[in-house]
């Protein structure tokens, strides 16, 4: 296969779809669809932690067209998730996933200074949930009794961006301090010896100590959710981009070979690598992330000389053959349907299962621009 031409031409046809669909869907911030139509979560569900992406698809089809469209929608996204950030309830470990692709994204892309402002805002608030005793960041929100004060959970190395950048624009090492601190931890406690992930760790949140593990949207304790897998390795991943920490980048690797040994030959991907023989449950989101991840890790191990990138093109391969499935297998190309990527699962215990997800047609598209370099760095 010609990669450099499967690229270009899986692009031009995201750009061809996603013009259409980004004129008919302006004023939303949708997750999934419904027969084909994306739905709004802006209003009483605009607290929703997935509500970032939409946004960032538009910054990332900005970059690569200078379509102003898009740069309006994804404006009106963010002004939006003001609401979000007045609403301390609303605000969890995932400021990360909201806020990095709407108002980081414009901020880098403009100089928006309002969008700054937002960002800092989003970052000290991820910064506030930090757990010096046990040195992680809590996860979720509780109804006031405490009972999730100690959870930690492995999407949040995801988030931990915002925390860098919050770094690098103040020169305020506290930031720094907090994200490395969290990485050292999940290195810890969430990533097994053969390279499987824990979803949840729950940590004693007055002494810190660590207490238990739940499998969480996986399928049970002690599974492999493939999402967990795919946030961990795109996670730590980032987490070396940011600090150049040989050990992040050697946790990163460990994950990814972990994902590439369980990949079945077909390249798509289930909802837990541990799930019953007889369930053919997939999640398409699980396969775009880990693409992200494993392109990035491909990079970074190219400026190792020539033995990095021997082993570079092991991780580059792997990326390519879970992104071609995609768009040969799994990806709606119908100018008429909103969404890109179908058989996308949540959770595994979920009643609903592979439906467009909202963040799988986001890692889809900026897994496809790294390779055709018009790629926006959000992360």
């Amino acid at each position: 296969m010609d990669e450099k031409k499967w690229a270009q031409e899986t692009a031009e046809k995201i750009k061809r779809k996603m013009r259409l669909v980004a004129e008919r869907n302006r004023h939303k911030i949708p997750y999934t669809t419904e027969n084909g139509v994306f739905d709004d979560w802006s209003g009483d569900r605009i607290c929703w932690w997935t509500n970032g992406f939409w946004g960032g698809i538009m910054w990332q089809l900005y970059h690569a067209t200078k379509d102003e469209l898009y740069r309006e929608i994804a404006l009106e996204n963010e002004e939006k998730l003001d609401v979000n950030l007045m609403t301390a309830e609303g605000m969890n470990h995932d400021s990360g996933f909201r806020w990095l692709p709407t108002a980081v994204a414009d901020y880098r892309v403009t100089g928006n200074k309002a969008s700054f402002n937002r960002g800092l805002l989003a970052a000290n608030d991820l910064a506030g949930r930090f757990n010096p005793a046990g040195q992680f960041i809590r996860a979720w929100n509780d109804s006031g009794d405490g009972s999730k004060a100690g959870w930690a959970i492995i999407d949040c190395m995801m988030n931990l961006p915002l925390l860098y950048w919050a770094y690098e624009e103040t020169c305020d090492p506290r930031y720094l301090h907090i994200a490395t601190l969290h990485a050292d931890t999940a290195a810890k406690y969430f990533i097994r010896e053969d390279g499987s992930a824990n979803h949840i760790v729950a940590f004693d949140p007055v002494t810190g100590a660590f207490s238990d593990t739940f499998g969480g949207q996986g399928y049970a304790k002690g599974s492999s959710w493939t999402r967990g897998q795919a946030w961990a390795l795109y996670g730590f991943t980032l987490s070396y981009l940011h600090t150049r920490n040989e050990t992040y980048l050697n946790t990163a690797k460990k994950v990814a070979n972990y994902f590439i040994a369980n990949t079945p030959e077909n390249g798509l991907i289930p909802v837990d690598f541990r799930q019953p023989a007889d369930c053919t449950l997939e999640d398409s989101t699980a396969s775009a992330i880990a693409a992200c991840g494993l392109l990035e890790i491909a990079r970074a191990l190219e400026e190792k000389g020539e033995l990095g990138a021997t082993e570079s093109r092991i991780y580059h391969s792997a990326a390519l053959k879970l992104l071609t499935a995609l768009s040969e297998k799994r990806c709606n190309w119908d100018d008429g349907c909103d969404h890109l990527l179908e058989k996308c699962t949540a959770a595994f215990h979920d009643k609903t299962h592979e439906f467009a997800i909202i963040y799988g047609d986001y890692y889809f598209i900026e897994a496809v621009w790294k390779l055709t370099g018009e790629e926006l760095f959000i992360w």
